[in-house]
């Protein structure tokens, strides 16, 4: 079964917009502002599309397209913020919004106690791009669809799968800044993602495993060729038909070599949130949490040994945060966050950066639609691999006794970012350094210091990975961003194994 292609009109609404009409939308909202009353102004213009669509036992399961367009508008009125925003992307809509925006921060100055102050930023123009091959969007709905029911069908062709399924998700992001101090830039971010599942059962026992690409900041070429796809479609149900069949782990304190198809959940979970400056001071606690890692210990916390060193950065290649600018017109930048173990920086916006006596953003600004403010996300928070020379075969043959943790699944954490469980797709045991076959029901429990203190090795760059997501929450009104986490294989000690199956 087929469905439908994506309607002539649908496409023309983005491939053909007037990039110069948006442009003179927002220097317009600009200049109502000003003439309102506002000090500073930051006008969006943003037109997003995105497509999923999904397979099950190679059959079309759904196909749902979307397109949102819209302008949002902050200002600064008397030391106070101000919002509003309009899908209707006319002149007088657009000065409407200006100045419902201005309104809105007269009316709540009185109420500010600490008048915000923006770090200084350069002024920029230009246009920015990540880079792609083939437009997912320029693809048929047919084409998509064939390729997913093949792989459904490859994986369905094991006697030992009951069920298998496919997806592919892809967005297109074009966005035009102006704010009153005369940047004007406009970006395009395309972004793709696809996955593929079986499911097997075996004397009662079920489950699941997937392939472990990670979604990535290019086009569709990715999800043709860009991963070995082939290879490890071939090998998913001999990995589930092992897994299945495998004992269950003995639980207590163990080394484990985790591929980065699963640390760079740890990462983000355990550093990325966790030194979001707004969570660390507070500002998210009534819904996301906050974290340990406080700014009074800015220089001072030992996160981790020495061989870590997390850094955060909007300029890695096909980065999922990789941007020119951020939505504050701040210029991608990369910094660290954690050097030798140590915490040394956090994510920031002008706000925060003015607030804290920081020189300048490092560019952590974004919103995920028009009609959203932006707050501070996450950039691509990362784990820089070795420089001697290691493989994962080489850190494997270090390990007389653990077990080499691939894939990620299902995990949880407190809402300090302190204590946590991670689990993953695929759990080799690893015996005098070599791997003897898997187990199941696997678990690895840790609080975060004590974890990436114990990071005795890391691979080099050979091993290297820009894992990721498309779907990171925060933030109430909730908003969605997507992130990139590159990180090597790495071993760590003494780390708490548990068996999942009894823990449940």
């Amino acid at each position: 079964m087929r469905a439908h292609a994506i309607g002539a009109g649908y496409a023309h609404a983005v491939s053909t917009q007037d990039e110069g009409e948006d442009q003179e939308l927002a220097l317009g909202a600009v200049q109502s502002g000003l003439r309102a009353g506002a000090s500073h102004i930051e006008a969006r213009v943003m037109r997003t599309r995105s497509r999923m669509i999904g397979t099950s036992d190679a059959r079309i399961e759904y196909n749902v397209p979307t397109l949102e367009s819209g302008i949002g508008i902050r200002v600064i009125v008397d030391g106070c913020w101000g919002f509003a925003a309009t899908p209707i992307l006319t002149t007088d809509s657009v000065r409407t919004c200006a100045e419902s925006a201005v309104q809105l921060a007269r009316s709540s100055a009185p109420l500010v106690r600490i008048p915000v102050t923006l770090a200084d930023e350069p002024v920029h123009q230009g246009h920015w791009e990540s880079p792609f091959e083939q437009n997912p969007f320029d693809v048929s709905d047919g084409e998509v669809i064939d390729l997913l029911t093949s792989r459904d069908a490859a994986l369905m062709r094991s006697a030992g799968v009951r069920h298998a399924d496919s997806s592919f998700v892809a967005v297109e992001e074009r966005s035009t800044l102006a704010t009153s101090s005369g940047t004007l830039v406009t970006q395009r971010r395309v972004r793709v993602q696809a996955e593929s599942s079986c499911l097997g059962e075996h004397e009662g026992l079920v489950d699941t495993m997937r392939t472990t690409a990670p979604p990535t900041a290019r086009g569709w070429e990715y999800v043709l060729d860009g991963w070995a796809w082939q290879e490890e479609l071939a090998r998913l149900p001999d990995y589930l038909a092992e897994k299945l069949r495998a004992k269950s782990v003995q639980p207590g304190p163990g080394t484990v070599i985790l591929d980065p198809t699963n640390l760079w959940l740890t990462i983000h979970e355990s550093v990325g949130h966790a030194t979001e400056l707004d969570r660390a001071l507070g500002y998210e606690a009534n819904y996301a949490g906050t974290s340990f890692a406080t700014p009074d210990q800015l220089g001072q916390l030992r996160y981790g040994s020495p061989l870590m060193h997390i850094t955060g950065d909007r300029t890695a290649q096909h980065g999922l945060a990789t941007v020119g600018w951020d939505d504050e017109g701040v210029a991608a930048q990369d910094w660290d966050i954690v050097r030798d173990g140590v915490l040394v920086g956090y994510q920031l916006d002008r706000a925060m950066a003015g607030e804290f006596g920081f020189d300048r953003s490092n560019g952590c600004a974004y919103a995920d639609s028009p009609l959203h403010t932006p707050i501070q996300r996450m950039p691509n928070v990362s784990l820089r691999p070795g420089t001697a020379p290691a493989s994962v075969g080489d850190l494997i043959a270090g390990v007389e006794d653990g077990y080499y943790i691939v894939g990620d699944k299902s995990w949880s954490i407190d809402m300090q970012r302190y204590n946590f469980q991670f689990t993953g797709q695929r759990f080799f045991r690893v015996r005098h350094g070599r791997i003897e076959g898997q187990v199941r029901d696997l678990a690895y429990q840790s609080r975060t210091p004590d974890f990436w203190g114990s990071l005795v090795a890391i691979g080099d760059s050979s091993t290297y990975l820009l894992g990721g997501a498309l779907n990171c929450g925060k933030a109430q009104p909730g908003q969605v961003a997507a992130v990139s986490h590159g990180c090597p294989a790495a071993v760590f000690e003494n780390v708490t194994i548990i068996n999942a199956a009894e823990a449940g």
